[in-house]
């Protein structure tokens, strides 16, 4: 996947999980699209070890499939960004 599809994926992903999410999540378009892309990695490395069974880090695809794995894993992101930060202060 090129990189221009991987920016437009993870502006997607990273925009809807953030708004599905409860609550403020900060940052600007960048954190939002780095969101995305590591929710991508996320949600097609799940999609791989539930279908397959074989743990393989890929990202998912651009196509309604791969966004609904790609904003699975962003909201997957989220939730241990903020479970790690609350117990770091």
């Amino acid at each position: 996947m090129n990189i221009i599809a991987w920016v437009v994926l993870g502006l997607l992903a990273g925009a809807i999980a953030k708004a599905i999410y409860p609550g403020y999540q900060g940052g600007g378009i960048l954190a939002t699209i780095l969101l995305g892309i590591v929710g991508a990695f996320i949600g097609g490395t799940l999609g791989v070890l539930l279908t397959t069974g074989k743990l393989t880090l890929t990202a998912s695809t651009f196509s309604p499939v791969g966004l609904a794995l790609a904003v699975l894993g962003a909201l997957i992101a989220i939730f241990l960004w903020y479970s790690f930060a609350r117990r770091a202060a």
